[in-house]
């Protein structure tokens, strides 16, 4: 498949208030956002013209900005109409938003109060981040990077700036024939895939590492509701790498990756087995249904 760039594309681009050509929409090269990382992101989803858990990303999104110290000049609301638009313009009805928030170009040094905070929302067709494989199962090689330290870092953010060492896991796991890379905490717990959570099965119950040093995933409150709802028991907690052996199923979740069934992590194989399989299925279901009833479910 040939690569289409994402600056050469046609349709539209919501860029603080306005709708904007695709290929229209540019900042400048000295724009603070890109030089020290002051932007913070959301991915979503549209299924059938409903996006899942709109609100949720919203919201997060704007606490994101505050957690980086800059508020976003639009309310939740706002940004929900927006993406909404975004998606009728594009004329897509199943697609992939991402909305991103930034500090412009008015200063360029380590302090930048005077910057003007930008919002721009664009939406895709993206299927699954696995591909049609990822029913088989996806392999996990072990990552040489860490997860910091909330003392460290703004890892309760959903901050531009954090998604770079998933970046060097992720590249260096493919480079090596895995799909992608589990990643250890800043103590050396396990903690998510490069840009998915991750939950394991043991003895018949669901166990997922606490967020305590990455994001507490939207998508993976979702899959927790569900299988409360199917009376599978989850427990979260701290997960060490010795215990990975012990599991007999695994799989990730996350926006971009759905859930998404895990066959291999380093020298350990596991099995898509019957919670796997339900939670997938059920998710699959959860994400087609109106707003109303996915508030009831997945709250």
């Amino acid at each position: 498949m040939a690569l289409i760039p994402f600056d050469d594309r046609d349709g539209l681009i919501w860029w603080d208030g306005e709708m904007v050509p695709w290929r229209d929409a540019k900042l400048h090269v000295l724009s603070h956002g890109l030089h020290y990382a002051s932007g913070v992101f959301e991915g979503e989803r549209a299924y059938a013209g409903n996006i899942f858990m709109l609100r949720q990303h919203s919201e997060r999104l704007i606490q994101s900005g505050r957690i980086l110290g800059f508020e976003i000049p639009w309310t939740a609301e706002e940004i929900d109409a927006a993406c909404q638009q975004v998606i009728a313009a594009n004329g897509l009805v199943d697609a992939y938003i991402r909305p991103i928030a930034w500090r412009g170009s008015e200063q360029l040094s380590v302090s930048a109060q005077q910057t003007k905070v930008h919002l721009a929302i664009a939406c895709w067709a993206w299927p699954n981040l696995f591909g049609n494989d990822r029913m088989k199962g996806v392999r996990l090689g072990i990552a040489e990077w860490k997860r910091p330290s909330p003392e460290t870092a703004p890892t309760a953010s959903k901050a531009a700036g954090l998604y770079m060492i998933g970046t060097l896991a992720k590249h260096r796991a493919e480079a090596e024939g895995w799909d992608d890379a589990l990643m250890y905490d800043w103590r050396g717990q396990v903690a998510e895939g490069t840009g998915a959570n991750i939950c394991f099965v043991f003895d018949g119950e669901v166990h997922t590492p606490t967020p305590e040093g990455f994001l507490d995933s939207i998508t993976r409150r979702a899959v927790t509701a569900l299988a409360h709802k199917h009376q599978i028991k989850v427990v979260e907690r701290a997960i060490l790498p010795d215990e990975l052996a012990r599991a007999t199923e695994a799989f990730l979740v996350g926006t971009a990756a759905e859930v998404t069934p895990v066959r291999q992590i380093g020298p350990n194989h596991y099995t898509p087995g019957q919670i796997t399989n339900t939670l997938l299925t059920e998710y699959d279901r959860l994400v087609r249904m109106s707003p109303a009833e996915v508030a009831k479910i997945a709250a």
